[in-house]
Protein backbone atom coordinates (compact mmCIF):
# COMPACT_ATOMS: atom_id res chain seq x y z
CA UNK A 1 0.00 0.00 0.00
CA UNK A 2 1.15 3.54 -0.65
CA UNK A 3 3.07 5.01 2.29
CA UNK A 4 2.17 8.68 1.76
CA UNK A 5 1.10 10.10 5.11
CA UNK A 6 -1.67 12.44 4.05
CA UNK A 7 -3.75 13.10 0.93
CA UNK A 8 -7.28 14.36 0.35
CA UNK A 9 -9.59 12.19 2.42
CA UNK A 10 -7.12 11.48 5.24
CA UNK A 11 -4.29 9.13 6.02
CA UNK A 12 -3.69 6.34 3.52
CA UNK A 13 -2.73 3.97 6.33
CA UNK A 14 -6.09 4.53 8.06
CA UNK A 15 -8.16 3.39 5.09
CA UNK A 16 -9.77 -0.05 5.29
CA UNK A 17 -8.00 -2.70 3.23
CA UNK A 18 -10.64 -4.16 0.92
CA UNK A 19 -9.43 -6.55 -1.73
CA UNK A 20 -11.34 -7.46 -4.89
CA UNK A 21 -10.46 -8.28 -8.48
CA UNK A 22 -12.65 -5.33 -9.45
CA UNK A 23 -10.34 -2.73 -7.88
CA UNK A 24 -7.40 -1.31 -9.83
CA UNK A 25 -4.82 0.08 -7.38
CA UNK A 26 -7.46 0.81 -4.76
CA UNK A 27 -11.22 1.13 -4.54
CA UNK A 28 -12.75 4.61 -5.01
CA UNK A 29 -12.32 6.16 -1.58
CA UNK A 30 -14.44 8.95 -0.13
CA UNK A 31 -18.04 7.70 -0.22
CA UNK A 32 -20.04 8.27 2.99
CA UNK A 33 -19.14 5.86 5.77
CA UNK A 34 -22.72 4.67 6.12
CA UNK A 35 -22.84 3.56 2.49
CA UNK A 36 -23.21 -0.18 1.86
CA UNK A 37 -20.27 -1.68 -0.03
CA UNK A 38 -21.43 -4.72 -1.98
CA UNK A 39 -18.97 -7.03 -3.72
CA UNK A 40 -20.39 -9.56 -6.15
CA UNK A 41 -18.69 -11.87 -8.61
CA UNK A 42 -19.11 -9.46 -11.54
CA UNK A 43 -18.93 -6.02 -9.88
CA UNK A 44 -18.46 -4.08 -6.65
CA UNK A 45 -20.43 -1.00 -5.67
CA UNK A 46 -21.02 1.53 -2.90
CA UNK A 47 -24.74 2.15 -2.41
CA UNK A 48 -25.79 5.50 -0.98
CA UNK A 49 -28.68 5.39 1.51
CA UNK A 50 -29.63 9.02 0.85
CA UNK A 51 -29.61 9.20 -2.95
CA UNK A 52 -30.70 5.53 -3.34
CA UNK A 53 -28.09 5.09 -6.10
CA UNK A 54 -24.52 3.82 -6.13
CA UNK A 55 -21.79 6.41 -5.62
CA UNK A 56 -19.51 4.14 -7.63
CA UNK A 57 -19.52 0.80 -9.39
CA UNK A 58 -16.30 -1.03 -10.34
CA UNK A 59 -15.85 -4.07 -12.52
CA UNK A 60 -13.06 -6.05 -14.16
CA UNK A 61 -13.80 -7.18 -17.69
CA UNK A 62 -11.80 -9.89 -19.46
CA UNK A 63 -12.30 -11.99 -22.61
CA UNK A 64 -13.64 -14.98 -20.64
CA UNK A 65 -16.34 -12.96 -18.89
CA UNK A 66 -17.30 -11.30 -22.15
CA UNK A 67 -17.30 -14.45 -24.30
CA UNK A 68 -19.62 -17.44 -24.72
CA UNK A 69 -22.91 -15.59 -24.19
CA UNK A 70 -25.41 -17.25 -21.88
CA UNK A 71 -29.11 -16.64 -21.45
CA UNK A 72 -29.87 -13.32 -19.80
CA UNK A 73 -32.87 -11.16 -19.03
CA UNK A 74 -33.82 -7.64 -17.98
CA UNK A 75 -35.91 -8.58 -14.97
CA UNK A 76 -35.43 -5.67 -12.60
CA UNK A 77 -35.24 -6.49 -8.90
CA UNK A 78 -34.43 -4.65 -5.69
CA UNK A 79 -31.09 -5.64 -4.21
CA UNK A 80 -31.87 -8.28 -1.54
CA UNK A 81 -28.72 -7.31 0.39
CA UNK A 82 -30.13 -3.82 1.03
CA UNK A 83 -32.94 -2.88 3.38
CA UNK A 84 -36.15 -1.71 1.61
CA UNK A 85 -35.58 1.87 2.75
CA UNK A 86 -32.04 1.88 1.30
CA UNK A 87 -32.88 1.21 -2.34
CA UNK A 88 -35.53 1.78 -4.97
CA UNK A 89 -37.90 -0.88 -6.26
CA UNK A 90 -39.01 -1.70 -9.82
CA UNK A 91 -42.31 0.18 -9.51
CA UNK A 92 -40.42 3.37 -8.62
CA UNK A 93 -39.33 3.63 -12.27
CA UNK A 94 -42.85 3.56 -13.70
CA UNK A 95 -43.47 6.49 -16.07
CA UNK A 96 -39.80 7.55 -15.92
CA UNK A 97 -39.54 7.30 -19.69
CA UNK A 98 -42.62 9.42 -20.28
CA UNK A 99 -42.00 12.01 -17.60
CA UNK A 100 -38.21 12.36 -17.72
CA UNK A 101 -37.20 10.70 -21.02
CA UNK A 102 -35.01 8.52 -18.83
CA UNK A 103 -33.94 4.90 -19.17
CA UNK A 104 -32.94 2.47 -16.49
CA UNK A 105 -29.27 3.09 -17.10
CA UNK A 106 -26.76 0.42 -16.12
CA UNK A 107 -23.53 1.23 -14.32
CA UNK A 108 -22.18 -2.29 -14.99
CA UNK A 109 -23.93 -3.09 -18.31
CA UNK A 110 -25.67 -6.36 -19.07
CA UNK A 111 -24.06 -6.60 -22.51
CA UNK A 112 -20.62 -6.80 -20.91
CA UNK A 113 -21.48 -9.83 -18.77
CA UNK A 114 -23.47 -12.09 -21.02
CA UNK A 115 -20.73 -14.71 -20.63
CA UNK A 116 -21.11 -14.85 -16.86
CA UNK A 117 -23.33 -17.26 -14.93
CA UNK A 118 -24.16 -14.32 -12.66
CA UNK A 119 -25.17 -11.86 -15.38
CA UNK A 120 -28.62 -11.35 -13.85
CA UNK A 121 -26.96 -9.52 -10.95
CA UNK A 122 -26.64 -6.43 -13.14
CA UNK A 123 -30.44 -6.07 -13.06
CA UNK A 124 -30.45 -5.20 -9.36
CA UNK A 125 -31.60 -1.61 -8.96
CA UNK A 126 -28.50 -0.77 -6.92
CA UNK A 127 -26.68 -1.03 -10.29
CA UNK A 128 -29.25 1.18 -12.08
CA UNK A 129 -30.06 4.88 -12.17
CA UNK A 130 -32.36 7.16 -14.22
CA UNK A 131 -30.19 8.11 -17.18
CA UNK A 132 -31.42 10.27 -20.03
CA UNK A 133 -32.26 8.18 -23.08
CA UNK A 134 -30.09 10.33 -25.34
CA UNK A 135 -27.05 9.80 -23.15
CA UNK A 136 -27.75 6.15 -22.36
CA UNK A 137 -28.36 5.12 -25.95
CA UNK A 138 -25.79 7.50 -27.44
CA UNK A 139 -22.26 8.30 -26.23
CA UNK A 140 -22.54 6.26 -23.01
CA UNK A 141 -23.39 3.17 -25.04
CA UNK A 142 -20.57 3.87 -27.49
CA UNK A 143 -18.00 3.98 -24.69
CA UNK A 144 -19.29 0.64 -23.41
CA UNK A 145 -19.16 -0.82 -26.92
CA UNK A 146 -15.56 0.30 -27.34
CA UNK A 147 -14.66 -1.24 -23.98
CA UNK A 148 -16.14 -4.56 -25.11
CA UNK A 149 -14.34 -4.38 -28.46
CA UNK A 150 -11.02 -3.80 -26.70
CA UNK A 151 -11.61 -6.69 -24.31
CA UNK A 152 -12.71 -8.97 -27.16
CA UNK A 153 -9.32 -8.20 -28.72
CA UNK A 154 -7.58 -9.81 -25.75
CA UNK A 155 -7.15 -7.05 -23.16
CA UNK A 156 -8.36 -6.93 -19.57
CA UNK A 157 -9.86 -3.61 -18.49
CA UNK A 158 -11.06 -2.15 -15.22
CA UNK A 159 -14.04 0.20 -15.34
CA UNK A 160 -15.15 2.59 -12.60
CA UNK A 161 -18.34 4.57 -13.04
CA UNK A 162 -20.90 6.55 -11.09
CA UNK A 163 -23.01 9.70 -10.78
CA UNK A 164 -22.50 13.28 -9.69
CA UNK A 165 -24.98 15.78 -8.33
CA UNK A 166 -24.35 19.37 -9.39
CA UNK A 167 -27.77 20.56 -10.60
CA UNK A 168 -31.23 19.88 -9.23
CA UNK A 169 -33.02 17.25 -11.29
CA UNK A 170 -36.70 16.17 -11.42
CA UNK A 171 -37.51 13.18 -9.24
CA UNK A 172 -38.90 9.89 -10.49
CA UNK A 173 -42.66 10.57 -10.64
CA UNK A 174 -43.81 7.27 -9.10
CA UNK A 175 -41.07 6.68 -6.52
CA UNK A 176 -42.31 6.53 -2.93
CA UNK A 177 -38.80 6.70 -1.46
CA UNK A 178 -36.88 9.94 -1.16
CA UNK A 179 -34.06 9.92 -3.70
CA UNK A 180 -31.81 12.22 -5.70
CA UNK A 181 -31.54 11.87 -9.48
CA UNK A 182 -28.00 12.43 -10.81
CA UNK A 183 -27.26 15.46 -12.97
CA UNK A 184 -24.48 13.60 -14.76
CA UNK A 185 -22.16 10.64 -14.83
CA UNK A 186 -18.47 9.81 -14.93
CA UNK A 187 -16.61 6.77 -16.18
CA UNK A 188 -12.94 5.80 -15.86
CA UNK A 189 -11.44 2.99 -17.95
CA UNK A 190 -8.07 1.65 -16.82
CA UNK A 191 -5.59 -0.93 -18.04
CA UNK A 192 -2.23 -2.32 -17.05
CA UNK A 193 -0.73 -4.96 -14.79
CA UNK A 194 -1.71 -4.83 -11.15
CA UNK A 195 1.75 -6.25 -10.42
CA UNK A 196 3.54 -3.38 -12.19
CA UNK A 197 2.35 0.15 -11.32
CA UNK A 198 4.38 1.67 -14.17
CA UNK A 199 2.04 0.04 -16.72
CA UNK A 200 -1.12 1.75 -15.42
CA UNK A 201 -3.05 3.86 -17.94
CA UNK A 202 -6.50 5.43 -17.69
CA UNK A 203 -8.99 7.60 -19.52
CA UNK A 204 -11.85 9.46 -17.82
CA UNK A 205 -15.16 10.71 -19.21
CA UNK A 206 -17.72 13.14 -17.81
CA UNK A 207 -21.23 13.42 -19.26
CA UNK A 208 -24.10 15.67 -18.19
CA UNK A 209 -27.63 14.28 -18.35
CA UNK A 210 -28.40 16.61 -21.28
CA UNK A 211 -25.53 15.30 -23.43
CA UNK A 212 -26.58 15.02 -27.08
CA UNK A 213 -27.30 11.53 -28.42
CA UNK A 214 -24.83 12.06 -31.29
CA UNK A 215 -22.02 13.45 -29.13
CA UNK A 216 -18.53 12.08 -29.71
CA UNK A 217 -17.30 10.45 -26.48
CA UNK A 218 -13.79 11.75 -27.20
CA UNK A 219 -15.08 15.30 -26.70
CA UNK A 220 -16.05 14.36 -23.14
CA UNK A 221 -12.66 13.07 -22.04
CA UNK A 222 -11.44 14.74 -18.87
CA UNK A 223 -8.69 14.09 -16.35
CA UNK A 224 -9.15 11.77 -13.40
CA UNK A 225 -8.28 14.79 -11.27
CA UNK A 226 -11.45 16.53 -12.50
CA UNK A 227 -13.57 13.50 -11.67
CA UNK A 228 -12.09 13.52 -8.17
CA UNK A 229 -12.89 17.20 -7.68
CA UNK A 230 -16.48 16.81 -8.88
CA UNK A 231 -17.26 13.63 -6.93
CA UNK A 232 -15.11 13.83 -3.80
CA UNK A 233 -13.69 10.38 -4.54
CA UNK A 234 -10.04 9.37 -4.62
CA UNK A 235 -8.86 6.88 -7.23
CA UNK A 236 -5.66 4.87 -7.72
CA UNK A 237 -4.46 5.75 -4.21
CA UNK A 238 -2.46 2.53 -3.91
CA UNK A 239 -0.12 3.69 -6.69
CA UNK A 240 3.20 5.32 -5.85
CA UNK A 241 2.57 9.04 -5.53
CA UNK A 242 4.54 10.10 -8.60
CA UNK A 243 2.79 7.58 -10.85
CA UNK A 244 -0.64 8.44 -9.45
CA UNK A 245 -0.08 12.16 -9.95
CA UNK A 246 0.99 11.70 -13.55
CA UNK A 247 -1.85 9.29 -14.34
CA UNK A 248 -4.57 11.47 -12.85
CA UNK A 249 -3.42 14.77 -14.35
CA UNK A 250 -3.01 13.44 -17.89
CA UNK A 251 -5.83 13.56 -20.45
CA UNK A 252 -6.05 9.95 -21.58
CA UNK A 253 -6.36 8.77 -25.15
CA UNK A 254 -9.33 6.87 -26.56
CA UNK A 255 -9.60 4.03 -27.42
CA UNK A 256 -7.40 3.05 -24.50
Amino acid sequence: MNTRSEISGGSISSRPEIHSKHFFFGYPYGAPEKNDMIIRSIYALSSNDETKFADWVCYRLDPITLGNPRASSRRWVANPWLAPEETLEPDDYRDAKRALNADRGYFAPLSSFRGSLDNDDVNMLSNISPQSSNLNQGPWARVEQEVRATVAGGQTLWVMTGPFYEDEMPALPRADEEHLVPSGYWKIVASGSRNDPSTATAVAFIFDQDTDRNADPSEHIRTVDEVEVRTGLDFFWELPEDIESQLESTVGSWPI
